[in-house]
């Protein structure tokens, strides 16, 4: 069983996804939290798997603490859940070190299928998200009026994006880019390596979807 804290502003949004999530034994919710602060202090405590954080929280928004998370607890994988999904929120996501960008609309089934995949060690972009994506970037389509995030990201960084969007593992996007040992990790990739040098321990690689709606 998966441990899983939830974070967002609305009790209404919280405890639907609760119940979603308590339908079956996979998932249990140990915590849950009103503010990115809040969010931080919890999983410092409690040490979840999977943090499903809102992307507008008051205050400290969810790009800024996912940020702040992963520099205490670096193992958590965060899934941002956003009703937006603009350009500029899934490239801050990812660079945040999100592992997974839902659109609050999707069905139970896609978020279910995000925290599974995530869980897995994989990324997960929502299809309606990801398809878009992945068209601009295989057409090389990044020039808009205004300057797009797109075009923020070096050659590297759209190539990890389009694997996401493909929804490949971390693991499967460090062989395909030949970057075994410094492959283009999210940012709490870099955090775990280090926090494991400090404590001696190796890297685990050199070691050896519509039924119902998230809309509240």
């Amino acid at each position: 069983m998966l441990d899983i804290v939830l974070v967002d502003d609305h009790k209404l949004v919280r405890d639907g996804i609760r119940g979603i999530l308590e339908r079956g034994n996979e998932f249990r919710v140990v915590g849950e939290a009103e503010s990115g602060a809040d969010a931080v202090g919890l999983c410092k405590r409690t040490q979840p798997q999977i943090a499903l954080m809102d992307i507008g929280l008051p205050g400290m928004n969810g790009i800024e603490a996912t940020t702040e998370l992963l520099r205490h607890c670096p193992t958590v994988k965060v899934i941002i859940l956003s009703m937006y999904d603009d350009e500029n929120s899934v490239v801050s996501a990812i660079r945040s070190g999100a592992r997974a960008f839902v659109l609050k609309k999707a069905s139970s089934t896609e978020l279910l299928d995000a925290l599974r995949t995530v869980a897995r060690g994989g990324s997960y972009l929502s299809s309606q998200v990801s398809d878009r994506l992945l068209a601009r970037i295989q057409r090389g389509d990044l020039d808009t009026h205004d300057r797009s995030p797109l075009e923020s990201l070096s050659p590297r960084e759209l190539q990890v994006l389009r694997l996401v969007a493909e929804g490949k593992t971390s693991k499967d996007i460090a062989v395909l880019l030949d970057l075994f040992a410094d492959r283009p990790q999210l940012p709490q990739d870099h955090d775990e390596e280090a926090r494991r040098q400090q404590c001696g321990r190796p890297h685990p690689a050199r070691a050896r979807r519509r039924p119902d709606s998230l809309e509240y």
